[in-house]
């Protein structure tokens, strides 16, 4: 029997410039943005990295009130009030969505921004849990001109959308230097 490779979405510093990077998708090579702090190999809470290595896709998260139900073999869930993902390396819900509020500190995902109206949640961290080792990794809509992350990849929203649509079961998002 012939087993298929997964499927790689490769994601690689841009020349020149440390905190954009480019995609390759189906269509064509697209811009990205990545951490302030850069791609690094070994990734620390709160250092603005983006973590370097080969992740899974675990889940997509939308704002129902922004946009539209998707197309993605991921599963998928609206952003409901009260969602967040904890930060807080000595909760034991560390690197996991929570329900807000919480006695520990997390972000909260319903944003007034459009940040994070489209979030396909990276399987970094998360198979064991490493406290202070990162969190809430994500891939998300970029800002006006691309600016950092904290450390997640942003992309536009016709990109990710996109991204979203193409994947197929075992994709893997490689992030590279």
């Amino acid at each position: 029997m012939r087993v298929k490779r997964s499927q790689l979405i490769v994601i690689r510093r841009a020349p020149g410039n440390p905190r954009q990077a480019r995609v390759q998708l189906a269509h064509g090579v697209v811009t990205a943005a990545v951490g302030r702090g850069g791609i690094l190999g070994l990734k620390r809470e709160g250092d603005g990295g983006t973590p370097r290595g080969r992740f899974p896709l675990r889940m997509a998260l939308y704002r129902a009130d922004r946009m539209q139900r998707l197309r993605t073999v991921l599963p998928l869930r609206a952003i409901r009030d009260g969602d967040g993902w904890c930060d807080d390396p000595r909760d034991a819900n560390y690197n996991r969505l929570i329900t807000l509020p919480c006695a520990r500190s997390a972000e909260g995902l319903k944003r007034k921004d459009h940040v994070y109206d489209l979030i396909a949640v990276l399987g970094y961290n998360d198979g064991p849990r490493v406290k202070g080792r990162g969190s809430a990794i994500f891939m998300h809509l970029a800002r006006a001109g691309y600016s950092p992350t904290e450390g997640c990849i942003a992309l536009s929203q016709r990109d990710l959308t996109r991204l979203l649509a193409q994947m197929r079961p075992g994709t893997r998002v490689v992030v590279l230097g």
